[in-house]
């Protein structure tokens, strides 16, 4: 008995530590997309395990309606293949307001990881990876994988002071960070800045300005704590 807690309690840890991000009890989780106060859409992401394989299947959904009438759109689902905590694969689709759709395609190599988006096939180096704000590892990164266009950006972070926040009436003391990535000469406007609260490596909390009106975009945890 003694020698199968111990196998069980080693097989646990083992998991544990190879695993590159925190993997919620449920295996999802889920946020409210914020504009002026109002739910515009939402953001879920499921975890699906199979055995040292977790595949991170995210959607972002957004809708804008302004007297009824469809004002901004924008839809996102990406899903990520890590194996034994090395990010080895993705495969993305993101469709913006306008006429612009890419598909988002990379895979691991012997040497390098093979991607293609917005620019094409690109090399990339074997360790990188993806833009993902669940993965509080991207604040040490100086260069990371931008699954909405397939491309790779320069990040700088800057740590700000911890504060406590309200999510889902609770209220819990957050680690705070300023997020900036690099332009891409294709981009139609700049890349927002971010800010983001982490709560023991979860993300709680993201927001931005949106370029073009200024208006601050909040995305929320509304499954936290229940």
């Amino acid at each position: 008995m003694k020698y199968l807690f111990t196998l069980i309690l080693i097989t646990i840890s083992f998991s544990a530590f190879t695993q590159p991000f925190p993997v919620p009890d449920d295996k999802e989780v889920s946020y409210d997309v914020i504009r002026k106060k109002k739910t515009i859409g939402s953001l879920i992401s499921k975890f699906v395990e199979e055995d040292e394989k977790l595949i991170l299947h995210s959607v972002l959904d957004i809708d804008v309606k302004v007297l009824f009438f469809p004002a901004y759109k924008f839809f996102q689902e990406s899903k990520e293949t890590w194996i034994s905590g090395e990010f080895v694969s993705i495969d993305g689709y993101t469709d913006f307001e306008d006429d612009r759709e890419y598909k988002i395609v990379g895979k691991d190599t012997e040497e390098f990881f093979i991607a293609s988006g917005m620019d094409g096939e690109l090399k990339l180096d074997k360790d990188i990876i993806p833009l993902n704000y669940w993965n509080i590892s991207i604040l040490d990164k100086k260069e990371l994988f931008d699954t909405q266009k397939g491309i790779v950006r320069k990040i700088k972070v800057e740590k700000l002071k911890s504060e406590k926040i309200k999510i889902n009436n609770k209220t819990v003391f957050a680690e705070k960070y300023l997020f900036n990535a690099s332009k891409n000469p294709k981009d139609k406007g700049p890349f927002p800045e971010y800010t983001l609260w982490y709560h023991e490596k979860e993300l709680l909390k993201m927001e931005f300005k949106n370029p073009k009106d200024k208006i601050t975009i909040k995305i929320i945890r509304n499954d936290w704590g229940k």
